[in-house]
């Protein structure tokens, strides 16, 4: 009897997983195929219904675009004030998740969850807004149209003809508490559009003739109810494996088919896919490999093999299991998947044995319950004459061995009980014969066991049962002894191969799945696409004793060998041919396969859904090793695992160019917002004063003249510090500052820079500690000073006029330290680490511009040196800046 119990530690998974939800807000998504549904307005119909029900509602944003009855919806409802940002001259209003964290309602409201946030928001997209929410105990509604979902972003291009740049991961709806579909047919929303309920007239007219055309609209409505329906599919499987549900619920189709290595299992395959094709369903290709097929000879194994593979190009999903009974192990595994048909084929012909031994398909049918059976024929009158053809060159290779065998260990036992049977009787004799029976089935089949079992009772009967040296009885009751005797041979004959039959599958099995999680588990501790490929080579070479190359494709689409013992191979055309189609079709060919076999070498392609990343090349040191169907079944595991691994590799390769795409813009954005500002600012300064000089010069007094030459003088001087800043910045990046390191006395080089910014210290005090006795230290005189000169500016920047600043240096542990400090605001906590970020600037006011580059430099300079910069606030206020150089032995140069 199964135990159909769930599995406790799935159980205890699910418990967990649940206590951590609980502390997590709550997210419902109104989700549409487009624009204009009526998202919004659903949304905050039910937000008011919370409402009424007395919970805590507020709307954190949200766009009415100008319709009046959504607009309505809103009055009532407490709305966060937007934070308001400014971004190339243009005032954008963004969400404000300070305030509504600082709010925390029970319920609120945030719009359009896919929309990409302004620069300088914390977050890159809203719906990372919404997650920090969620991660705070805070239930969110949002809203989601179809097209920004990232894996139909592809589907949504196709047919509507539009790159819809705004997308959100999947699981951020896989993962929602809440999924409510706001649906309106496509002609009930191009009369809202007409109407002026969706756009205005204008660009109403517009989107009629590009994204809202009818066909659009439609294939927009299909995939958001598909992607509805299978998450809807997906809650039903949950529900039924969380509570233990075996009984199928048929809410949709999905098909069955048990492959096999008979050679009609392909017919049965297409049939099967002809079905789930005209039905819409998923199907399952499925293998179950029992002791009675593990014996099988290794051509009808790798049959099994191909027609799986053949269903994996149908676009079936595949699975294989081990066990004792098929019929056990198809319907659990049925009952498991919700499957409502199954397809198998069933046998040629009934006879006598089925009365002792039902067929697979007989055995199914009895326990299939509410599963439909489908038993097809589908086998040709070729078919069945080349399996008479293979049955009789079964029965030409006769298991002389085993059979030999049972007859020595029969006589053997005879001897023994020859020698006993003077001091024994006939009830323990039998012992012998039993125990030579076990010798017997424990090294040999079937077939040599239950010979033995049968020549046992006949020597017993006819050596020592009376009268002796002959098969006459002279009791009944010894035919009783003799049934026994047989029956209990017969089974023991029976369990004990089909124990090292389990026992057998057990060891493959183990093996496996060690080879596989070996390789898993590295691979999922590696990044590179070499290093991955690496591991997978040499991997592939230890289990499978072979020598491996791997292959990626160039940018021309031809593959080049990455990695792999090349010297072992002789990589002709042809065989790099063979690479190619095996690539370029998806499928394994070459030694040992049905495709172009007359190379040297078997060739797997590397596929990641469906779609190739590469290929292996497999030259094996012993073909007879590698070609056996386990091994193949095996060695195309790891081929698909290390496909997932460089497909995974290669997307994140991707989301960090793309990030770093991202920061190079936001970077830009940053440099050309500063640079305009910071070079318009001293420019229009000093156009001003040459102007009055040259308009009103005559006529203007001495005093005024000087004050406008001296700023014009000190408006060119920081004109020249920005530059400088720039170029400097420009250099360290590119590498090009080349170190010359001398010894110099680190308080000269402290009191050059004190020096270069002393007219600006005014009526500021500064207190010096250099002790006389530090060391020589090598360094660059010329960067350190700048370093100095940097951090002495940045402290004159941001704190008040006439507060103290001090500057100090010393030796400890083989460094210089230098630090400057100040009795200024501080640095808030967590803008330490962003300090030397580049174009990184403090709080703003109007005698604090910059580029927000003299820290990033310091830093770029201190780590050339081998040094280090940190900032820390100072007890009683202030901030102190550290920076360290190496005091190590060099010649001057």
């Amino acid at each position: 009897m199964n135990d159909q119990r769930p599995d406790p530690d799935a159980l205890l998974n699910r418990v967990q997983m649940e206590a951590a939800q609980e502390k997590r807000g709550k997210l419902k998504i109104f989700f549409g195929a487009s624009p204009g549904v009526g998202k919004t307005y659903a949304m905050l119909e039910a937000a008011r219904a919370r409402k009424a029900e007395g919970l805590d509602v507020v709307v954190g944003l949200l766009e009415t675009h100008g319709r009046k009855e959504t607009a309505a919806l809103l009055e009532g409802l407490e709305v966060l004030a937007p934070r308001e940002l400014e971004y190339r001259g243009t005032h954008l209003k963004e969400f404000d998740i300070d305030a509504a964290l600082g709010r925390k309602p029970g319920l609120l409201l945030v719009d359009e969850l896919a929309h990409t946030n302004a620069e300088g928001s914390r977050h890159l997209k809203r719906w990372q807004d919404v997650q920090e929410l969620l991660d705070l105990g805070v239930n969110v509604y949002s809203t989601l149209n179809v097209q920004h979902l990232e894996s139909l972003n592809d589907i949504v291009a196709q047919v509507t003809g539009v790159i819809v740049r705004e997308t959100l991961p999947d699981k951020v709806l896989e993962t929602a508490d809440e999924v409510e579909l706001v649906d309106l047919p496509p002609d009930d929303l191009l009369k809202r559009l007409q109407e002026g309920k969706v756009y205005l007239p204008e660009a109403a007219q517009r989107a009629v003739q590009n994204f809202f055309k009818k066909g659009n609209l439609i294939a927009l409505r299909e995939l958001a109810l598909r992607t509805t329906a299978n998450r809807v599919g997906d809650q039903v499987q949950d529900y039924r494996r969380d509570k233990a549900i075996t009984r199928t619920w048929a809410t949709a189709d999905r098909l069955l088919v048990c492959v096999s290595p008979s050679p009609s299992s392909a017919n049965l395959v297409r049939a099967a896919h002809r079905m789930a094709k005209s039905l819409k369903a998923g199907w399952i290709a499925l293998y179950v490999e029992t002791p009675d097929q593990a014996r099988l000879p290794a051509e009808a194994r790798s049959r099994a093999v191909q027609h799986l593979r053949l269903a994996e190009q149908l676009g079936a999903e595949t699975a294989t299991l081990s066990g004792r009974d098929f019929a056990e192990e198809v319907m659990d595994y049925a009952r498991e998947r919700n499957v409502t048909k199954i397809f198998m084929g069933k046998p040629p012909r009934y006879s006598w044995r089925t009365l002792l031994r039902p067929s697979p398909v007989d055995r199914l049918l009895r326990v299939s319950g509410d599963i439909d059976v489908y038993a097809t024929q589908g086998e040709t009158a070729d078919l069945r004459e080349k399996r008479r053809t293979r049955a009789g060159a079964a029965r030409k290779a006769f298991d002389w061995k085993g059979y030999g065998s049972a007859l020595l260990t029969v006589a053997a036992c005879t001897a023994v009980a020859w020698l006993l049977f003077p001091r024994v009787d006939l009830a323990n004799l039998i012992m012998v014969y039993l125990l030579g029976i076990l010798a017997v089935s424990y090294r040999q089949s079937l077939g040599p066991s239950t010979l033995a079992s049968f020549l046992s009772v006949l020597v017993f009967d006819f050596f020592f049962v009376p009268p002796r040296f002959t098969f006459a009885v002279a009791d009944t009751q010894y035919v009783f002894m003799f049934l026994v005797m047989l029956l209990v041979g017969l089974s023991i004959s029976n369990l004990t191969v089909r124990l090292r039959g389990q026992e057998r599958l057990s060891r493959l099995r183990e093996r496996r799945t060690a080879a596989l999680y070996s390789l898993s588990r590295e691979l999922a501790g590696t990044w590179g696409t070499a290093e991955l490929l690496g591991i997978a080579v040499r991997h592939i070479s230890e289990v499978f004793e072979s020598s491996v190359l791997a292959f990626l494709p160039d940018g021309d689409g031809r593959l080049q060998v990455q990695c792999g013992a090349v010297q072992d191979f002789n990589l002709t055309p042809k065989e790099m041919g063979v690479a190619h189609w095996a690539y370029d079709l998806g499928r394994m060919a070459g030694r040992g396969t049905d495709t172009l076999p007359g190379t040297e070498a078997l060739y797997l392609p590397l596929l990641a859904s469906g779609e190739p990343v590469g290929a292996l090349g497999v030259k094996p040191d012993h073909p007879e090793k590698l070609l056996i169907p386990e091994q193949l079944h095996l060695l195309e595991a790891f081929a698909h695992q290390t496909a997932l691994a460089v497909a995974a590799d290669k997307l994140l390769q991707k989301q960090q160019r793309t990030q770093m795409q991202v920061e190079a813009e936001r970077l830009r954005s940053s440099l050309l917002s500063s640079v305009s500002h910071d070079l318009r600012t001293p420019l229009a300064a000093i156009t001003g004063s040459a102007s009055s000089l040259l308009a009103d010069g005559p006529n203007l007094d001495a005093v005024t003249r000087k004050d406008l030459l001296e700023n014009i003088h000190d408006e060119a001087e920081r004109l020249e510090r920005l530059v400088s800043n720039l170029l400097e910045m420009t250099k360290l990046e590119s590498g090009a500052v080349q170190l010359k390191k001398e010894l110099h006395v680190p308080g000269e080089i402290i009191g050059s820079a004190i020096a270069r910014v002393e007219d600006r210290l005014k009526e500021r005090s500064l207190v010096t500690q250099i002790p006389p006795e530090l060391p020589l230290v090598p360094m660059d005189a010329l960067l350190v000073e700048q370093v100095l000169v940097n951090l002495l500016d940045n402290a004159l920047k941001y704190t008040p006029e006439g507060s103290a600043l001090e500057v100090s240096a010393s030796a400890r542990d083989g460094r210089l330290v230098v630090e400057v400090a100040d009795r200024g605001p501080g640095v808030p906590a967590g803008d330490l680490l962003r300090l030397f970020d580049k174009f990184y600037r403090g709080p703003q006011d109007e005698k604090r511009s910059g580029a927000g580059l003299g820290l990033s430099i310091c830093k770029g300079v201190v780590e050339i040196h081998g040094g280090t910069i940190e900032a820390q606030n100072r007890p009683g206020g202030g901030a102190v800046f550290r920076f360290t150089i190496p005091l190590e032995t060099a010649k001057p140069d």
